[in-house]
This record gives C-alpha cells, structure tokens and sequence, in this order.
C-alpha cells in the first residue's frame, strides 16, 4: 500500500502542532474553587498567547470585599448588552473562593458590554462604562479603584 506524502505532512504537522506547549487550555473559574492564584495582578500579563500561564483568558480580575483587606469569594460576574444587567445577557462568569474570577471561552465585546456583578449577601456593583476588553486588573488597582462589593 503506497502512502500519499502529503497525507503523511498534514497528519504529522497537525499531530505535532496539538502538542506545542502554546495550545490554549481551557480555565473557567468557578464558586466554591481554590485553583486560582495572585489576587490582583493583571492576570493577561501571563495568561496570554505565548505566556507562561496555563489557558489564554479573555476576561480576568479580582473583586475584593468593601474594606478591599481580602478577596470577596463566590459572587458572580454578568456581561450584558445594557447597564445593570438589563438587556441581553452575553456572558455569566463565576468568582471562586480566592476572589478572582476568568474564562477562556471566547467573548463577544461587538460595540462594548456592561458589567454587572451580584455578590452573595444581595449586594452589587456595576460599570457605568461599556468595556472593549476583559483585562479588569489592567485598570482596577492600577489607574482606578479595585473593584469590590460592600
């Protein structure tokens, strides 16, 4: 049986490309998890294409409780195409026990999204401005408030 050479360049260059370190993993944070690390540093600083952190994040922060002296675990982060979780909701991410909360699906941010988040004791916050980017700790904690709930 004669083997087409082509077929076996396709096959190997697919084979060998699914196992470069570069892939991207897939990392959701969830309630009630511990797998996350660094509160409060720009989490794409690493987790980007070519970092060396595991999974390529296109929405990434920390939420911190009032006094901003400890994470704040388990609430929820809401995109939606209108300001306080009105309109369409685009995108639901978890925080996990740590306070930090991220995603590699991919997220859709069109002409902007509005972020809503609601914590666990009924109380919320939400961004006035429509975001283009998930890079929350790019912003928050550098040139802006971090972000917390009361």
């Amino acid at each position: 049986m004669k083997i087409n050479p082509v077929i076996l360049v396709v096959f190997f260059s697919l084979f060998f490309h699914n196992c470069e370190k570069g892939d991207n993993e897939t990392k959701i944070s969830k309630h009630f998890t511990n797998e996350s690390h660094n509160a409060g540093k720009d989490c794409m600083n690493c987790h980007k294409r070519g970092g060396s952190g595991e999974g390529w994040f296109t929405l990434a922060g920390s939420l911190y409780n009032g006094s901003l002296s400890a994470g704040y675990p388990n609430a929820t982060v809401f995109l939606s195409t209108e300001l306080a979780k009105v309109g369409s909701l685009v995108q639901l991410i978890e925080i996990d026990n740590v306070g930090n909360f991220y995603t590699t699906e991919a997220i859709n941010y069109g002409n902007g999204l509005y972020v809503s988040i609601q914590g666990t004791q009924n109380d919320s916050a939400y961004m006035h401005a429509k975001i283009v980017s998930g890079n929350c700790n790019a912003c928050h904690g550098n040139s802006t408030e971090k972000i917390r709930l009361p």
